[in-house]
């Protein structure tokens, strides 16, 4: 299936100029990951809108060779690589991309296939089989040299925003529900719970952990999957400020197949549907017109302010289907872009989507939070969560006894990197713990 929800993809909706007059914010959490043997190591961005893992290849047309992120770019070598086999057009896992891309067959029996995202990039190129290394923990020994074959896209050809070095990276990590992620090849083959879990780090740098696993907190509260749906929609009954409800018709955010409620990691800022989006920022600005002073910069609503955006600004409840609330203070709803003497100006990080009624949680709502992606359970969960912390994940031993395995944040040496002003650009390092019997499986920081 190919992601034709124009504003579900990497890069972000509101990334250059794709039309909106938009709070100019660049949000990128990515990770490293081996593949091949020998081992290499790509850069990939994290991306919850999107199944596939793919990476640059040999000879590909049009990709990046130099990145402005600080990072040295690669390419995978299929020829290079021991260890690599093609994906064939009969093979299974070939049938199972066409879920999440325009597959196709070549005259050398292998298995293509081509993204196009909705701000006009895409890229293109087959499917390999690999091996993807890792660390794992027993107990609290870190031993090396793990390893499980993962079909992945090795990419031939981009196009549009893909192409430009200034946030160029060496692919994307798709953890979407379809048969081809990495999350559904692991769980299947045993190595992994078919859960995975993730906590953005907002601050100083950005940062993170991404866990192929449950991370368990006392306070995660829950909301129901909505089913047969390719990405991960969630049921939005309601917004309130400060305990008041806004009189949203719940309509507005039922799921057809051009509105419903999207938990997207691969969007840095957040979406209502167009027709709850004047009423919710009118109530935010009358919440606080005795407190600031408004502004409409790019046409984006913003706020002039000595204050402090939490002692001011109310606090937003985002209230979904089996009780579960997500609550936002204002620095999950607002954007800092600068300061004028010493006021600071604080712009609305929700946007609107012309003729759509797509609401899409990304990065700005979802940072400072553990969510947990609990696909056999059919559901997500979240809690606040000081993402700088270690996390304790749950574990199942081949004795079918549950223990929790600490992924404390090893080798974070993550820094923000030279950016234009008002542009924020967070580098993320993951962890990902990797359940596998009797010991988590991991990638370490880096």
């Amino acid at each position: 299936m190919g992601r034709s929800i124009g504003l579900l993809r990497s890069p972000h909706p509101e990334d250059e100029g794709d039309g909106d007059e938009n709070t100019s914010v660049d949000v990128l959490y990515f990770t490293r990951v081996k593949l091949g043997s020998p081992p290499k190591e790509f850069y990939v961005q994290i991306d919850t809108g999107s199944d596939v893992l793919w990476v640059s290849c040999a000879s590909c047309n049009g990709c990046p060779t130099s990145s402005g992120l600080q990072i040295e770019l690669e390419f995978f070598d299929p020829s290079s690589s021991s260890t690599a086999q093609p994906v064939s057009c009969s093979d299974q896992r070939c049938s199972l991309g066409e879920q999440s891309s325009d597959s196709g067959c070549s005259t050398q029996n292998r298995c293509g296939y081509t993204f196009q995202y909705g701000d006009g990039s895409g890229t293109s190129g087959y499917y390999v089989a690999d091996l993807m290394h890792f660390d794992t923990i027993a107990g609290n020994s870190l031993m090396t040299n793990s390893s499980a074959q993962v079909a992945f896209g090795c990419s031939t050809s981009q196009t549009g925003d893909l192409t430009k070095p200034d946030r160029a990276i060496d692919g994307i990590f798709g953890f979407g529900q379809q048969g081809l992620s990495v999350i559904a090849q692991l769980s299947s083959q045993g190595v992994t719970p078919n859960v995975f879990s993730h906590c953005l780090k907002g601050s100083n740098g950005g940062g993170g952990i991404l866990v192929l696993g449950q991370i368990v907190e006392p306070n995660l509260v829950y909301t129901p999957l909505v089913p047969s749906q390719p990405h991960y929609n969630l049921n939005l009954q309601s917004i309130a400020l400060n305990g008041q409800t806004l009189a949203i018709s719940p309509q507005v955010f039922e799921t057809s197949s051009n509105r419903g409620t999207i938990v997207d990691s691969g969007t840095t800022l957040a979406y209502l549907a167009e027709e709850a989006y004047e009423i919710f920022v009118n109530a935010i600005s009358q919440a606080v017109s005795q407190n600031v002073r408004p502004l409409v910069a790019r046409g984006n609503q913003c706020y002039l302010t000595t204050s402090s955006v939490s002692d001011i600004f109310p606090m937003v409840s985002l209230n979904f289907a089996g009780g579960a609330t997500m609550v936002l203070r204002g620095e999950d709803y607002l954007i800092q872009q600068n300061s004028i003497g010493g006021t600071a100006v604080w712009c609305m990080g929700f946007q609107k989507i012309a003729g759509q009624g797509l609401t899409i949680l990304g990065d700005l709502v979802l940072k400072d939070k553990i969510i947990v992606y609990d696909l056999a359970g059919q559901r997500i969960g979240w809690a606040n969560y000081d993402c700088s912390q270690p996390v304790n994940v749950s574990a199942t031993t081949s004795r079918g006894k549950t223990e929790y395995v600490n992924a404390g944040q090893f080798g974070n040496n993550s820094s923000p990197c030279n950016n234009p002003p008002y542009t924020l650009l967070f580098k993320v390092i993951l962890t990902f713990a990797l359940q596998a019997l009797a010991f988590g499986t991991y990638y370490p920081f880096l």
